[in-house]
């Protein structure tokens, strides 16, 4: 540096008059900073050059100062940088560089000077010299102050001009200062094309460690995407095992070290391995993402293969003759084709399954997943199968018993090979629907079912038959196991108007039962519509021949005679007329005899009204009640005149006994009429205590119809206690 002051032209190395009063404070004191900084700060506006021979003389006098030293090397690193040279070999980097050498003879200590002088040596892109300087700094400076020095050095060792082999030992020896990036040293030697030492130091750091943190996650799926591209370069280690245990340590990160493996399978030619890997990817895969990123590759696999096929086939030449014999052809091009095609149209099942997975009770996906095997009803059937065993009702989302809909909705379109077998199905379904208190949709199903086929259904069912028997289908709404149900359903659940059109329904298909017919005219009847059950009787009697018929015309007349009794003689006459026409031989003479009892006994009390007078018209109701001929509503209808007639002749005693006695033919439930007679009788004659007794009496027979309960004795007592009462008063009975 002295030759360099020497070599200033000389009006730069003598001072100015200016200068003389610095000069003597700098010569009265040179081992003080203050004066030196004094002077400086009073020629800050001259050039370099002068400021520098101030500098030098400064820097002499105190070699220690670190001021001095550290505001000289900013204003040679400024110039330096004013200058920008192309190369460290420029003057004025030759010049920064031996003022930093120089500096840091007395000043090696200080960190600041070091990364000055580095930062310098990277600008000036002198690796050796750098490379050099950066060791002198870490063995200068203490273990504490190396992480200002290291974040340099590894800029050192980024610098495209630096060896390979140098940038390599600069990060391995980095890697004992932070061991936590040692995935930079892989990027390393990943970027330098040294497969197998990358592979051998994740391995080493891989084993060194006992928790899995997220540096030794990156280092894992690096070593597997190594070793699945470089597998022939890369010794020692099982690629599949490596994969499988990453795919088992890390499940989210599944999806792509499939496609690794794959991947790795397809650089050897082990095609069909590589479709192993895959199906096991499309098929296990948890999410939509992971799904993806599988079925995108192995699409690309099947691409690429249908392409090299293509275009070998198309570069192929040699002998047609040999080449066209089938048992020569080694082209599997169409194969590869189909493969590929299969796979695009398995796309939304294999997507489908992936949402399963996530969520097995989700119903709407299970729908989803019927409707994609539209053209495969066995395939639907085995979903709806899996999804019913599938599905938990207390996880489910969505309806659960929406796939047992579509389940049912499906067996009533397949073929039975009867009609009850398809009403069974409609009823099962419509169970169903009851079971789970959807009482509207069961009754709209079983309109549906029994409602007659449309003639588009019909001429649909026919061209599907194609000559064989008439499908089910067509048949059903006849079934009559399918109305017994509806209209069962209908009496419990419908309206009076939707019953009766549901029974009017089963009797216009002629699918109506005897007994249907029979609850269908109980059903009026209980409800006031007294001339339409005779009407639902009429109707029903004509459905059917004998001996069906036969339980018909028995409940139609035992039911008139009691409802109008003898008022309505010539109908009657006319009822029994007719039932004895249809009625086999065998049977006429039941009907006539039923018919002659009612209408003997009734004329033979008129005949002894006219000859001998009330009394022996009593004497022939109480003989023909007591008889025991006549059916119980016969009987009860006889008990009913006897009580009209003692009423009008005042005996309201002997009325009040008939009563009594004809409660035994009474049902409490069904015989509505008599009933409502006594009551009317004991609010005209009787009292508190009689009405009481009525009721009690209409109790107990009530009681009487529940199994294990004994009710005759307190009907004994009543008839003795009205006969007693009976007896009391006959005597002041006047005779007519």
């Amino acid at each position: 540096m002295a030759a360099a002051v020497v070599a200033m032209p000389v009006a730069l190395a003598l001072p100015s008059e200016a200068d003389l009063p610095y000069e003597e404070d700098v010569l009265r004191d040179p081992h003080s900073i203050r004066p030196w900084r004094r002077y400086l700060a009073a020629r800050a506006a001259a050039p370099l050059q002068e400021r520098a021979v101030i500098y030098e003389r400064a820097v002499r006098a105190l070699p220690g100062s670190y001021k001095l030293w550290h505001a000289y090397l900013l204003e040679r690193t400024a110039a330096a940088a004013r200058a920008k040279p192309h190369c460290g070999e420029h003057p004025a980097n030759e010049a920064l560089n031996r003022a930093f050498e120089r500096a840091l003879a007395t000043l090696h200590r200080m960190p600041r000077i070091w990364e000055m002088y580095l930062a310098a040596l990277l600008e000036q892109r002198l690796v050796t010299r750098a490379r050099r300087a950066f060791d002198r700094a870490l063995r200068a400076l203490p273990v504490t102050q190396h992480h200002r020095v290291w974040p340099l050095y590894l800029r050192l060792a980024a610098l495209p001009s630096c060896p390979a082999e140098t940038s390599i030992r600069i990060y391995r020896w980095f890697l004992q200062f932070e061991p936590s990036r040692a995935d930079e040293l892989v990027e390393l030697l990943v970027s330098a094309g040294r497969w197998q030492e990358a592979a051998d130091h994740i391995v080493s750091v891989l084993n060194g460690g006992s928790d899995v943190s997220d540096n030794d996650r990156a280092l894992l799926l690096k070593l597997c995407d190594l070793l699945a591209k470089h597998a022939d370069e890369v010794a020692g280690l099982k690629v599949e095992a490596v994969l499988r245990g990453a795919m088992r340590e890390f499940p989210d990160e599944a999806g792509r070290l499939r496609a690794l493996l794959a991947e790795c399978y397809a650089r050897r030619g082990l095609y069909d391995k590589a479709r192993d890997v895959f199906e096991e990817g499309v098929t296990t895969a948890a999410t939509a993402a992971e799904f993806a990123l599988v079925f995108e590759a192995y699409a690309q696999l099947e691409q690429s293969l249908v392409a090299a096929k293509m275009e070998k086939t198309a570069d192929e030449e040699g002998d047609k003759l040999v080449t066209g014999c089938w048992l020569a052809d080694g082209d599997d091009g169409d194969m590869c084709l189909a493969r590929l095609e299969r796979l695009l149209d398995r796309r939304q099942e294999l997507l489908n399954g992936v949402l399963l997975r996530q969520n097995p009770h989700d119903v709407a996906q299970w729908h989803r997943r019927v409707k994609l095997f539209d053209n495969d009803p066995a395939r639907q059937a085995a979903t709806y199968v899996e999804a019913v065993r599938t599905v938990d009702p207390a996880k489910a989302t969505g309806k659960p018993s929406t796939l047992a809909d579509e389940v049912f909705a499906k067996a009533t379109q397949a073929s039975h090979r009867s009609a009850d077998d398809l009403a069974t199905v409609w009823c099962e379904w419509a169970e169903m629907q009851l079971r789970h208190k959807r009482f509207d949709k069961a009754i709209a199903l079983m309109r549906q079912a029994t409602a007659e086929p449309s003639a588009e259904v019909k001429l649909r069912a026919a061209a599907a038959a194609a000559g064989d028997d008439e499908p089910a289908q067509l048949k059903l709404h006849k079934s009559a196991k399918l109305w017994s149900f509806y209209v069962d359903l209908e009496e419990s659940l419908g309206a009076l108007a939707s019953t009766r059109a549901a029974y009017e329904g089963a009797m216009a298909a002629r699918a109506a039962t005897p007994q249907m017919v029979i609850n269908y005219a109980s059903f009026l009847e209980e409800r006031g519509y007294f001339e339409d059950s005779f009407a639902a009787y009429e109707t029903g009697a004509n459905l059917f021949g004998h001996p069906h018929s036969k339980p018909i015309w028995d409940t139609y007349l035992e039911r008139f005679v009691a409802r109008h009794g003898g008022s309505k003689a010539e109908r009657a006459r006319e009822l029994f007329a007719e039932a004895t026409r249809r009625a086999p031989p065998h049977d006429r003479a039941r009907l006539f005899l039923r018919h002659a009892r009612a209408s003997v006994y009734e004329a033979y009390a008129g005949r002894a009204a006219e000859l001998r007078g009330v009394p022996k018209v009593r004497r022939v109701y109480e003989q023909a009640i007591e008889s025991g001929g006549l059916p119980r509503r016969d009987a009860l209808a006889l008990c009913l005149r006897l009580a009209a007639l003692e009423e009008a002749l005042g005996e309201a005693a002997r009325a009040r006994a008939v009563f009594v006695h004809a409660s035994g033919y009474g049902d409490p439930d069904a015989d509505e009429e008599f009933w409502a007679k006594w009551s009317g009788f004991e609010v005209r004659h009787g009292d508190e205590r009689t009405f009481t007794d009525m009721l009690r009496i209409r109790r107990t027979q009530k009681h009487a119809k529940t199994p294990g309960v004994q009710v005759n004795g307190e009907l004994k007592d009543e008839k003795k206690r009205c006969a007693d009462q009976l007896g009391a008063t006959q005597s002041k009975r006047q005779r007519v």
